[in-house]
């Protein structure tokens, strides 16, 4: 899969979506210190593939990941600065909870995130769903980036 690249002074505002998501009963924030452990293991249940990432990603204070949470459970995780500094993801929406923008404002509160750093433009690493992507954020794909730095990944040994 390839790596894509976003223009992060270009930006579509996330409060309209935040707002949209708060009157449906989902917050969208980082995590506290705190919550770590909660927010890991809603990622190792549902995107056991990316723990460690977001395990990462948790312990930088502020923490470089955003959470969505529904009645204080968490639905959704988008993590950044975690793979590599300046790429974005991973990021992952609980299957029933796909489709009402959750991951739209997960994206864009990082990808802010990152332009409030200082940072121009952002990587988002081994893209799945490039077509959300693109119609999200405007990213474009980064000719020769496949399989990028994860194609000598390390496996986990057999059990």
């Amino acid at each position: 899969m390839t790596d894509m690249l976003v223009r992060l002074y270009d930006l579509p505002p996330v409060e309209p979506l935040l707002e949209r998501l708060a009157a449906a009963g989902i917050t969208c924030r980082r995590p506290e210190a705190f919550e770590r452990s909660a927010v890991l293991a809603f990622v190792a249940r549902e995107f056991p593939g990316w723990v460690d990432e977001v395990t990462v990603a948790l312990s930088r204070s502020p923490a470089t990941c955003f959470v969505a949470a529904r009645e204080g459970r968490p639905v959704g995780f988008a993590a950044y600065h975690a793979t590599r500094p300046d790429f974005f993801g991973p990021t992952g929406v609980e299957e029933g909870e796909r489709g009402r923008g959750i991951g739209a404002a997960l994206l864009l509160l990082a990808l802010h995130a990152m332009a409030a750093e200082g940072y121009a433009y952002a990587i988002i690493g081994s893209v799945g769903p490039a077509a959300f992507y693109e119609r999200t954020v405007g990213a474009v794909p980064i000719p020769g980036s496949d399989p990028g730095i994860f194609r000598s990944r390390l496996q986990s040994p057999a059990p």
